[in-house]
């Protein structure tokens, strides 16, 4: 191969995977070879390569291994004449796209005893902890999607308002509820919590269940992280994600093996 013209093109590193398209104006001789066979090639020595004759282009090798490699086109053995060549690089095709699979709520706490009554003597399937500007969007729709899955749900006694204990009331919520939900959004947080009371509100209960549901409204995990990164990793349901009439589902059949 020593002395024999061939036009050589180097690339630094090609991913696994990775398509080299060379497109030639006529026939050749096309390689694909690592750094040693592509010395060996010039030397005239015997050498691996991935490739071969190549009548019609565009031509397509894939690449076999991640790393740096060389990419030859000669005529040994054809009729000279003109030729010309280009060659470009198509990466790898992306990983397999995996379906959202938000945890089960299996892990959320759903006990049914020991559940007090509250003032009138009640007790609740699922209260629903929420900032007064949430009520109409999330928090009523909500409860009246529970309702027809036959729910008993708790709702206005545990709308939050500036002023209020928010661990206070969800204490309170918990204690006469099988199941809480809380509707975290921006209104959520421009009530002012204190860090402690949105650390204590998710937190894990006495048999390691997390304490309620969050539901995320108009709001990015950035926005939720910048607040409390506690509630980050919680399962948690979002209204951008999924519909009422499937959180209002899922809760119904925690709530119903209770």
């Amino acid at each position: 191969m020593a002395g024999l013209p061939f036009t050589k093109y180097h690339f630094a590193r090609l991913d696994k995977g990775s398509t080299v398209v060379v497109t030639l104006s006529r026939g050749a001789n096309v390689r694909l070879m690592d750094s040693s066979n592509f010395n060996a090639y010039k030397a005239g020595r015997s050498h691996r390569y991935v490739g071969g004759l190549v009548k019609t282009s565009p031509f397509r090798i894939a690449v076999p291994r991640s790393g740096s490699w060389y990419l030859t086109v000669d005529q040994m053995g054809l009729k000279g004449g003109a030729l010309r060549s280009s060659v470009i690089v198509e990466p790898p095709a992306l990983p397999v796209a995996k379906s959202y699979a938000p945890q089960s709520l299996s892990n959320i706490r759903h006990e049914r005893p020991p559940v007090v009554p509250d003032d009138a003597g009640e007790t609740w399937d699922v209260f629903i902890s929420h900032a007064s500007e949430d009520k109409e969007a999330v928090a009523e729709p909500l409860a009246n999607a529970l309702r027809e899955h036959g729910l008993r749900v708790w709702l206005d006694k545990t709308e939050l308002r500036i002023g209020d204990s928010l661990r206070r009331k969800i204490d309170y919520g918990l204690a006469h509820s099988a199941f809480g939900v809380v509707v975290l959004s921006k209104s959520f947080f421009a009530k002012g919590w204190p860090q402690y009371e949105l650390d204590g509100i998710i937190g894990m209960s006495v048999n390691g269940t997390q304490r309620m549901l969050p539901i995320w409204h108009e709001i990015s995990r950035d926005d939720i992280a910048k607040v409390s990164p506690s509630l980050v990793d919680k399962i948690a349901r979002n209204t951008a994600i999924n519909t009422i009439a499937e959180i209002s589902g899922e809760i119904a059949e925690v709530v119903n093996e209770g």
